[in-house]
């Protein structure tokens, strides 16, 4: 065994010294300049340093993410609210009796992927087929997709080659060793005449949805992050420099096109030019921040603060999603032992089986998580959760901006439950939750249920409306389209800016049925294989 980790400790010697030399010898120009290190970003920048003649800079404004609480898997809670965090937060919002919500976001190599719950979602048939219909582009449909799929993964469960792939970058592999509170959700959802699956990423996600144990990026019991699987690999090589503690503060110009970024660096001025293509992969947050201070956005939102429109493109900042979810609680009979990262098994369902994909999107947490609201009405020292999630919410939030610089908050208004029918899938929802959580299956693990238990309709609502939190799945606030909200074309470009493209969460039209992870990393497969066609690299 000592073998692979010599070798391993020899490598990160050989990273540490390579970037140390790049840092000291800092060129000013590079063919490409990827802006943030997340589940998108570290795909583009690895893909385009695999040319070694292409010269690459990867800017994070986090930092390293060689970190207990980001390598073991059950830590991930810890990273919430540290410097790990863009620790962002939610305007008060009415629909939810006033409750200003968190909007936690990753902010260190590999962004999300380092501090969430490493669940692999691929997202489902009907999302990628909408969002080659919104582009006009066939790249982005489900066949496509699948065959992206299929490259970057190494499936590490049940034999499906026609949907999966083996060799990839991308480890995946069903929870291991689950706990029973897993287990049994399963025996409840079939109780209930809802299907299981080995996988939730094969055939469930072409069809009505339904029960399976989580798809996890955790291996040997370590997290892997997308950073760590595509672009760690290649940071020995002279040709890719990566900074963190950069914070890109303006995109600069000739005319129209993009030349660079100005970037705090470690609290400094420093710009840095390209001589083909900026990415933003900064999220969806910062990406339309970064767009709008550097004058590409809505017209009324840049007067406000005084800067000049370099290109009119109104839905920057618009379009705001996120999956909302409910927490419902069960206290155990005898204290359970927490497995993986603490989410282990999922179901997807349609509440109507006439729509194109399933709007429940519930995970199950294997300790009590109640928002803060909720917490007085009694948590189990020893219980689990089950959130009821909505895989597509109606409401409709927007991103503005509280002033010019890069240091300024963004105004998050999420408008979370805003949109009626989003509380009515709400009640169905919980609904779901609860016909699961007390099915006979978990007689014997569970001691009774917690919250909300058997509310009137009055009750239920004021409860749904203090627990609703976040999946922290922020997305679609510069939208890939044709339409005039659109930022992007199917390419990734942005409308009447040369040298620019996004790749995030960002340009989803629509937020994709489950976690937003592994879509994100087709979003930089995409980015990368357009750039890569385009300068023939």
């Amino acid at each position: 065994m000592s073998h692979p980790n010599a070798n391993e400790r020899e490598f990160a010697d050989e990273v540490r010294r390579n970037q140390a030399t790049q840092l000291v010898t800092l060129k000013t120009y590079f063919d490409f300049i990827v802006c943030g290190a997340g589940s998108s970003g570290s795909v583009v920048a690895a893909r385009l340093a695999e040319n070694p003649g292409v010269r690459v800079l990867l800017l994070e404004a986090g930092g390293s993410d060689e970190i207990a609480s980001v390598i073991e898997p059950a830590q991930w809670p810890l990273n919430l609210g540290t410097e790990r965090d863009w620790a962002f937060t939610a305007e008060p919002n009415a629909h939810l009796n006033g409750r200003a919500i968190p909007m936690n976001m990753g902010k260190v190599l590999g962004g999300g992927s380092s501090i969430n719950v490493m669940v692999w979602a691929r997202g489902h048939a009907s999302d990628w087929n909408s969002f080659a219909a919104a582009a006009g582009d066939d790249a982005w449909n489900y066949e496509s997709v699948l065959e992206i799929y299929r490259r970057i993964e190494d499936w590490h469960g049940p034999a499906d080659p026609t949907r999966r792939g083996q060799g990839g970058p991308v480890y995946v592999a069903p929870a291991s060793d689950p706990k029973p509170t897993a287990t049994l959700m399963l025996e409840a959802a079939r109780s209930l005449g809802i299907p299981t699956f080995d996988s939730p990423n094969g055939a469930m996600m072409e069809g009505d949805g339904g029960a399976a144990l989580h798809d996890l990026r955790i291996r040997d019991g370590k997290r892997l992050s997308v950073f760590r699987s595509y672009t760690y690999s290649k940071m020995a090589q002279p040709n890719l420099t990566v900074l963190t503690h950069a914070l890109v503060s303006k995109l600069t110009f000739e005319g129209k096109n993009v030349t660079g970024v100005e970037v705090l660096l470690d609290g400094r001025k420093q710009w840095f030019g390209c001589t083909r293509e900026v990415v933003l992969s900064l999220g969806a947050v910062n990406t339309p921040k970064l767009l709008m201070q550097s004058g590409i956005g809505p017209e009324q939102e840049l007067k406000r603060h005084g800067i000049p429109v370099r290109q009119l493109l109104p839905g920057v900042g618009q379009n705001h999603q996120d999956h909302v979810s409910f927490g419902c609680i069960w206290e155990y009979a005898e204290p359970q032992e927490v497995g993986n990262g603490g989410s282990e098994a999922t179901l997807y369902w349609k509440s109507d089986p006439s729509l194109d994909a399933p709007d429940m999107l519930h995970c199950q947490v294997e300790f009590p998580v109640p928002s803060a609201e909720n917490a007085a009405r009694g948590v189990p020292e020893h219980g689990w959760t089950m959130f009821a999630g909505l895989a597509h919410p109606k409401s409709r939030g927007q991103l503005l901006l509280s002033g010019p610089n890069a240091t300024d908050d963004m105004i998050i208004q999420a408008n979370t439950l805003s949109h009626p029918d989003d509380l009515k899938a709400a009640f169905a929802n919980v609904e779901m939750c609860r016909a699961l959580g007390n099915a006979s299956a978990y007689r014997g693990l569970v001691k009774g249920e917690s919250m909300p238990g058997n509310l009137n309709r009055e009750g239920m609502e004021r409860y749904l409306r203090d627990a609703a939190v976040t999946y922290w799945h922020q997305s679609c606030t510069a939208k890939m389209g044709l339409d005039p909200m659109s930022v992007v074309d199917g390419k990734l470009r942005v409308y009447g800016i040369g040298n620019l493209r996004i790749a995030d969460a960002s340009i989803m039209p629509h937020i994709t049925t489950g976690n937003t992870m592994a879509p994100c990393v087709v979003i930089g497969e995409r980015a990368a294989d357009e750039i890569k066609a385009q300068y023939r690299i």
